[in-house]
């Protein structure tokens, strides 16, 4: 039988493919893209143990349930645009549909930049600091429909505000909430501290793995939930859960892992913290869902490990799902000292996995499984999820 071929490169279907930068993989075929993760994932982590063949989607378009458009004035052409920074720099690519985005976000943002029109309110300049809106963010979920729109202004004067809630109410009946953030800062940071709901409660929910959970303009929930529920499911199998288990959740966010490994099997779970936001969603979240043997503490992952380390208690399982730069030295040594019998380790960066793999394994625990999991179809981004356990 001959084998089948799998092109090397197509053409891009997206227009600003070149000028945005955010699909880096988007000239190959998405069975190219699987291939070309799959190998990258068996280069860094192959040493530890088998990586299995990833889990790619069905449907790789329109997945990201969060877009986030930067606003500015073109001044070749006399009018405002909205898009997306191009890579490394803060040149706006005006982008009206994104194959990646979710396309109800889309369509609210381009009507959000024609009511600005309507209602004589201007972009902010970087150059001058002056200007109404910087950023429009929406988050959708995809679970209940709910549509939050988070306005990013450079000043907390909006004229002609509740009018333009009602235009953008008219033309998207589907948003259940709207809320203005000011950022008015000389940053590259997107969202300030400073926000007013300007419509509906200020918080949208969304559900995964049975579970709901409360959305907020500052709060991180993944952008794929679908492939997200792929995720969890295989850190749950990894986990192995009895009903016995004592868990920790580091770097928990708004509490989605342990939730769910609470509601799992789990006899308790500790979620821990730095960001006090996301404690507080935490905690609401696992009101919501009444789990009622999961807590959560505001603190360093790594210096509460050592904390718990001192004390002498028995933990018998770690999640950590860290940032792209991976793990702390410092957090692997207190997770090293705890010395769970299991640790599950949900990465979006392979390079800084494989780095982190090294010590543990060095420090007596040893890889069971890896899987990768496409989260982000058409960049370079792959997740993945490592089962260890302790061998003595």
């Amino acid at each position: 039988m001959e084998e089948k071929r799998v092109p090397e490169e197509q053409r891009p279907q997206c227009p600003v493919y070149r000028k945005c930068g955010g699909c880096q993989l988007q000239n190959m075929s998405y069975e190219r893209q699987l291939i070309w993760k799959q190998d990258r994932c068996r280069k860094l982590l192959g040493k530890f143990g088998k990586v299995l063949p990833i889990l790619g989607m069905e449907r790789p378009y329109h997945y990201r349930n969060k877009v986030q458009a930067a606003f500015a004035f073109d001044k070749r052409h006399n009018k405002i645009i909205s898009g997306v920074y191009q890579s490394s720099s803060h040149w706006v690519v005006p982008v009206d549909s994104c194959l990646t985005e979710d396309e109800t976000a889309d369509r609210i943002i381009v009507d959000i930049r024609g009511l600005l029109k309507d209602f004589k309110l201007t972009a902010y300049d970087e150059n001058t600091g002056r200007g109404f809106l910087r950023h429009v963010l929406v988050k959708r979920g995809f679970g209940t429909g709910e549509v939050m729109v988070v306005l990013v202004t450079g000043t907390p004067v909006f004229p002609g505000k509740n009018n333009f809630v009602r235009a953008l109410r008219k033309l998207h009946p589907e948003i259940t909430t709207i809320v203005q953030n000011v950022n008015d800062r000389r940053t590259s940071m997107v969202l300030g501290e400073r926000e007013k709901v300007l419509f509906g409660p200020g918080t949208i929910t969304d559900t995964l793995c049975g579970c709901r959970f409360r959305i907020s303009p500052k709060s991180f929930y993944q952008i794929n939930p679908k492939q997200t529920q792929v995720l969890y499911n295989k850190a749950m199998e990894f986990a192995r859960l009895t009903g016995r288990e004592r868990v920790l959740d580091a770097y928990c966010g708004t509490g989605t892992i342990g939730i769910v490994a609470a509601k799992s099997g789990a006899k308790e779970v500790l979620g821990v913290e730095l960001n006090r936001d996301a404690v507080r969603d935490a905690i609401q979240n696992a009101k919501d869902n009444g789990v009622k043997n999961i807590w959560f503490t505001c603190g360093d992952a790594g210096e509460y490990m050592e904390g718990l380390a001192l004390s002498g208690e028995p933990w018998d399982l770690v999640f950590l799902d860290p940032p792209r730069a991976g793990a702390s030295r410092a957090f692997l040594t207190a997770l090293c000292s705890l010395g769970p019998k299991r640790v599950v380790y949900i990465s979006c960066d392979p390079e800084t996995l494989a780095r982190d793999l090294g010590i543990l394994q060095a420090n007596h625990y040893r890889v069971e499984q890896i899987q990768p999991v496409d989260m982000f179809p058409h960049t370079q981004h792959i997740e993945c999820v490592v089962g260890l356990i302790r061998t003595r």
